[in-house]
């Protein structure tokens, strides 16, 4: 269950960025690549957060879906299984334009944003 380890590296940036101020949201974005259950990560969130400073903060999901780039033939594509290839020449010489992301997008303070 690695949205345990997850959760903690999220909340001690967000209580770093924070510098003390009460934190009403953060939100994630996620890539599919990167193979985190949502329902996982929000309930260790709760795990994480009770207790803390952070404790009643709401974690929000922005699920990234994978997309290529076809290389042969231009077409941008959205995978709904890990297979890299491209759905309209099958095509292998894809790049990978979304889908591996990880990162907090933003965490709203009281009273304010921050991006």
């Amino acid at each position: 269950m690695h949205e345990l380890s997850l959760c903690q590296a999220i909340a001690d940036t967000v209580s770093e960025r924070a510098e003390g101020q009460r934190v009403d949201r953060v939100e994630v974005r996620i890539g599919h690549f990167r193979q985190v259950v949502p329902d996982s990560l929000l309930f260790s969130w709760e795990l994480i957060t009770d207790g803390t400073e952070l404790a009643g903060c709401e974690l929000v999901i922005d699920h990234v879906p994978a997309v290529i780039s076809c290389q042969a033939c231009g077409q941008e594509s959205t995978l709904d299984m890990p297979i890299l290839l491209c759905t309209g020449c099958q095509s292998s010489d894809v790049r990978l334009v979304s889908g591996e992301e990880l990162l907090i997008a933003s965490i709203d303070r009281t009273g304010e944003r921050v991006s």
